[in-house]
């Protein structure tokens, strides 16, 4: 196993790693909407958030060598699941021709109270 890290994507804010690469495959860790530079959560709502969320998870993606089209899974927690029609066209024009399998959940709180978080799964080369 490689844990991954880049400095484009915020630091982790506890004992995980942003990815771990293993097996063929990058684990990402759930990404919400901080601010790499600054470490604060993007103020604006959903749309700002969500936008810093998928640009975290690229920046991850990215430092271990994949893409979006790599990627086969992603799980999006929402803190309301009312929030659902920006996130999801949002996430369909970032993404682009790639359509990994996901699944869409409404949590009762995110860290830092954050309106959404994403992890993803992708397959990168070894």
């Amino acid at each position: 196993m490689k844990p991954i890290s880049t400095d484009k994507a915020p630091a982790a804010i506890g004992p995980y790693s942003q990815g771990i690469k293993a097996h063929g495959f990058v684990f990402t860790a759930g990404q919400i909407a901080l601010d790499p530079a600054s470490g604060q959560i993007v103020e604006g709502g959903i749309t700002p958030q969500t936008l810093r969320v998928l640009a975290n998870l690229t920046a991850v993606l990215s430092a271990a060598g994949a893409t979006w089209a790599d990627v086969v899974k992603t799980t999006v927690f929402l803190a309301d699941l009312a929030d659902f029609p920006v996130v999801n066209e949002l996430y369909g024009k970032h993404l682009g021709a790639a359509r990994p399998a996901r699944s869409t959940v409404q949590v009762a709180a995110l860290p830092r109270g954050a309106l959404v978080e994403i992890d993803a799964i992708a397959h990168v080369k070894e």
